[in-house]
């Protein structure tokens, strides 16, 4: 990308959510007009604070900040505070971040919603894209508000999903759909029928991207102030991944949606239609059309390779400041040997 894409990053922080938005707002290729939170990893008040304490760490209290749906559209809430924390940060309890006008009055929490913020957005700005890196619930609701300015969408990116790859929260779901898929399926749908693609990020690649304690260690070198805040959020993390997969570190999911939006050649897939299983045990589960047994056009690009070096080099250079040199020495023989 040359010129900076004006994005809106939708998102439920969440520990991997966190890191997803370092990387975006260190971004050259990113105008973020705005960040909205949804209800998912953590109720949505939280993950709007969280969001204020990451634009702080970053010194980026500029952007706003608007608060969105509390609830799935259909079925129960249920969080993912036993992955995350009670706090959304891996129980590292930092301090909670107060905006005035004096401060900052620019950025804060907005008193405008989410959902009228991105029809807003995308009326204003028919070149927004939007990241999503939690439930599609804001998105389906924004649907639901204006069927037709979604026309005006340059591009959408989900973390979410899963083609061939076992699910996260069921044998055959990943969270974020599986947390509201009837909002998951109201946007597959209507990007059916507007005849675009949203780029799926779902666990078929996600998986491969781990962040590992040497790697930790090195961003801790690169940078004591933002490598000690991912060690103090990620400590839950790595503790929950080698309970429930017996993982030496921790999947680190929503960074990659980040980093494919700035660089597309770091992920590889297809095109597909797709549609979001709603009811019963299979609920959530992304069913992939890949050959083409519906005869419906695609309305998805499935993601199914990721070049796990480019993207972890990418985040150390961008985000701890890395000298591009030293940090490819460094994963290609000593921290990345699981890359």
């Amino acid at each position: 990308m040359n010129a900076k894409s004006k994005v809106i990053i939708d998102c439920d922080p969440g520990i991997d959510d966190s890191l997803a938005l370092m990387l975006a707002i260190t971004s050259k290729e990113m105008h973020i007009l705005g960040i909205t939170v949804v209800c998912g990893n953590v109720p949505v008040e939280t993950g709007a604070e969280n969001v204020l304490k990451i634009l702080k760490l970053m010194d980026r209290l500029d952007i706003p900040v608007y608060i969105g749906e509390a609830k799935p559209i259909v079925r129960e809430y249920v969080s993912a505070q036993d992955t995350h924390g009670v706090d959304g940060l891996g129980g590292s309890n930092y301090p909670s971040v107060e905006i005035s006008e004096k401060n900052d009055p620019r950025g804060g929490i907005k008193r405008e919603g989410a959902v009228e913020f991105i029809v807003k957005a995308l009326k204003e700005y028919p070149d927004t894209s939007i990241v999503a890196l939690g439930p599609l619930t804001n998105l389906a609701r924004a649907i639901e508000l204006d069927e037709e300015v979604f026309t005006n969408l340059k591009e959408c990116v989900s973390m979410g999903g899963n083609y061939r790859s076992f699910g996260n929260c069921s044998p055959v779901a990943e969270y974020n759909y599986w947390c509201d898929p009837h909002a998951a399926k109201t946007v597959y749908k209507n990007f059916s029928k507007i005849g675009k693609k949203i780029h799926m990020v779902g666990l078929d690649v996600t998986r491969k991207i781990v962040l590992t304690p040497n790697i930790l260690e090195y961003m801790k070198r690169l940078n004591p102030i933002l490598g000690g805040f991912v060690e103090d959020i990620t400590r839950f993390y790595f503790e929950f991944h080698w309970k429930q997969e017996k993982i030496i570190g921790c999947v680190i999911n929503d960074p990659l949606a980040i980093a494919y939006f700035i660089n597309k050649k770091i992920c590889s897939g297809f095109s597909a239609y797709t549609d979001i299983e709603t009811m019963g045990i299979t609920a959530g589960q992304s069913v992939v059309d890949s050959q083409g047994f519906y005869g419906f056009s695609p309305n998805s690009i499935i993601l199914t390779e990721v070049d796990s070096f480019e993207f972890m080099k990418m985040f150390l250079i961008d985000v701890f400041l890395g000298e591009e040199e030293e940090v490819t020495f460094y994963l290609k023989e000593i921290g990345g040997r699981l890359l």
